[in-house]
């Protein structure tokens, strides 16, 4: 795996890759400015002995890992552009895949272009915000790769073909591995923050637009039963919940168990679970309200809306009293008070004593009038013109989200959280930022200020809301909006955007002993953006992967077609314990479903085990990295 990027996020990007897939990696990164840049020959000395010292250590302590793979080393390249022969230099043509992480978006986009020459069968991954720029590039790299295949494929043919490439050949043909995937990490860690700010887990997968969390469960108590969730993914050590007690292995049963059967979860007394669980709000919903559709209400206000009603009250009672005191036809009568309404009748001079107090009553009431109905054409203008600026926190909310920061990460923050239907006021100090415009369109609440200064804070109802996500991309401005925060409401959930891991890591620490009754998380971008990058690496089927103590859980979708361990096969007798299992069914391919769908998604998680699994079907499964290796048809790596 070659890695290219100038920020934060390659290299956390290179250490996902080793520390959970257990991939070689090569690493080009800008030379840096602190210390002279060691040789080439050093630095391969260096890293070859910094490996031994790690095999030695982890052969002492026994902590290799279960899938008997030591962790890989690392190759670091420095170069300060990503050009033909820095490409060739890190053996990009003999690489699996490519990850292009620059924060320039025309830096990858000319990487990728000639990376994709050097080796057209090479998976690759690219960073890019531009969404639609983005689609068109998957699909010209996509073309490209497909007829630099088919040219080969034919080649081979004429002379005698050899075995795969790079041992990743797999089911599906060149376009389930050589591909292109283009990711923003602007996208890949809105789920994540999102799920911290409504359950305070980052421990999420995004599976078709749905997010769903693993949760550590406590042992049960006697007597009492467990909620299962989705599904039980794992089984903790038999020692987690001892302080003084160390991880057994798998081997001796006291390890942690990774997809365990019905059996093994029954017979696991004494051992905390990791459930699959559905992110969900429990909070007030947003105001049902028809797109493009502006309600009658918001075009006056309350006091005005009264005194209609008042005045129209008034003109009723003038009518029914003029009835009464001439015995007039109701339909003349209402004409005739009208008319005295609006100081167009003749005066009643020579009508009865009654007659005339009712015209000067109309009169008074036409006169009081006039005002309210300016008052209404002014108030319907202004609304009108301010339909499509933004909106101030309405008086009654609460339970809300204060989103802090309207640039690449709040924005999409924003639109992920108004997809779950979540009330939502940002702050934001620069008119012109990137989602205000997104913050128009979807109607949300804006508070236009810096966020340090006293008060701003308060007109976003920080003192009645139930978290805070504080993404702008200063740390200290973060922090500081955090702590002021707190100090108004001590039990607030608080998420901070920091640059830093380890700094977001010391951050988390203090908060947590300063506030021990509150949630908080204090979240790197490129923390929570590289498990997404690591997946498109190993393949486009990855959706995720969660952690389990010293293992790890990958989440994936898979076409059934050409499986045999899946094809034909029912839910019950395609799941393999310790390997992988059959979670959900992606209907939106199909016609029929299996079950009901949860809203907006087209997987079925509660799939019968008598279903049988057809060759059209599309299902998302869990599995360990060995177990997808066997299924995909992938080799593994020996230990070295």
């Amino acid at each position: 795996m070659v890695v290219c990027g100038d920020d934060g996020l390659a290299h956390r990007l290179a250490t996902e890759l080793r520390g959970v897939y257990r991939e070689q990696v090569v690493l080009v990164v800008p030379p840096s400015r602190r210390t002279p840049p060691q040789p080439m020959a050093g630095r391969a000395r260096a890293a070859s002995v910094a490996l031994f010292g790690r095999m030695v250590t982890a052969v002492n302590r026994g902590t290799a890992d279960s899938d008997d793979t030591l962790v890989p080393d690392e190759r670091v390249m420095e170069a300060a552009e990503p050009t033909e022969a820095v490409l060739a230099d890190a053996g990009v043509d003999r690489a699996a895949a490519l990850a292009l992480v620059y924060d320039d978006d025309e830096t990858n986009i000319r990487a990728a272009l000639t990376a994709r020459r050097l080796n057209p069968r090479l998976r690759l991954v690219l960073r890019l915000y531009n969404r639609r720029l983005g689609q068109h590039i998957e699909e010209l790299l996509d073309q490209a790769a497909e007829l630099a295949a088919g040219a080969t494929a034919g080649h081979r043919d004429g002379h005698g073909g050899h075995g795969g490439h790079g041992g990743h050949g797999g089911h599906g043909g060149h376009g389930a591995d050589i591909a292109t995937t283009v990711l923003s990490d602007a996208d890949t860690t809105a789920p994540a923050l999102v799920a911290t700010a409504l359950v305070g887990t980052s421990k999420v997968v995004d599976a078709e637009g749905l997010l769903l969390r693993a949760v550590e469960r406590r042992p049960p108590r006697p007597g009492e039963v467990a909620d299962p969730g989705l599904c039980t993914l794992a089984l903790l050590s038999a020692t987690s919940n001892d302080p003084a007690g160390a991880e057994g292995s798998e081997d001796s049963g006291d390890g942690p168990r990774l997809l365990p059967d019905a059996e093994a979860v029954a017979a696991a007394t004494g051992r905390g679970a990791v459930v699959l669980e559905q992110v969900s709000y429990s909070g007030p919903p947003l105001p049902a309200r028809r797109a493009g559709v502006m309600p009658f209400a918001s075009l006056f206000s309350a006091r005005l809306r009264w005194s209609l009603a008042g005045l129209v009250a008034a003109v009723v009672a003038l009518a029914v009293a003029l009835i009464v005191v001439t015995d007039d036809h109701p339909l003349h009568a209402i004409y005739i008070t009208l008319l005295d309404l609006f100081a167009i009748n003749d005066p009643a001079v020579d009508a009865p004593l009654g007659q005339q107090v009712l015209q000067l009553l109309s009169g008074l009431v036409g006169l009081l009038l006039l005002p309210v109905l300016l008052a209404a054409v002014l108030e319907a203008l202004g609304t009108f013109r301010t339909a499509s600026a933004l909106r101030k926190p309405p008086r009654g909310l609460s339970g809300h989200v204060v989103l802090l920061g309207l640039g690449k990460i709040g924005t999409r923050v924003l639109t992920r959280l108004r997809e779950l239907h979540i009330p939502v006021v940002c702050v934001e100090a620069d008119p012109e930022a990137r989602g205000m415009a997104v913050a128009r369109r979807l109607r949300v609440p804006v508070v236009v200020g810096d966020v340090t200064q006293e008060g701003v804070l308060e007109s976003a109802k920080i003192h009645r809301a139930d978290a805070l996500l504080a993404l702008t991309s200063v740390d200290t401005t973060n922090l500081e909006a955090v702590l002021y925060a707190r100090s108004v409401r001590p039990d607030l959930r608080a998420v901070l955007r920091l640059y830093d891991d380890d700094f977001a890591k010391a951050v988390y620490r203090t908060l947590r002993t300063a506030h021990p009754a509150a949630l908080t998380r204090s979240r790197s971008v490129s923390h929570l953006a590289a498990p997404a990058f690591a997946g498109a690496m190993m393949g486009r089927q990855i959706l995720g992967a969660i952690p389990v103590e010293r293992r790890v859980l990958l989440f994936a979708a898979v076409v059934v077609d050409g499986h045999p361990q899946l094809e034909g096969r029912t839910v019950a007798e395609a799941f393999r314990p310790g390997a992988w299992r059959v979670l959900a069914l992606d209907t939106a391919a199909r016609g029929d479903t299996a079950g009901a769908e949860p809203p907006g998604s087209g997987l079925v998680w509660d799939l019968p085990d008598t279903y049988v699994l057809r060759a059209g079907d599309r299902v998302v499964l869990a599995a360990t990295r060995r177990g997808l290796a066997e299924l995909l048809g992938r080799r593994t790596r020996s230990p070295r």
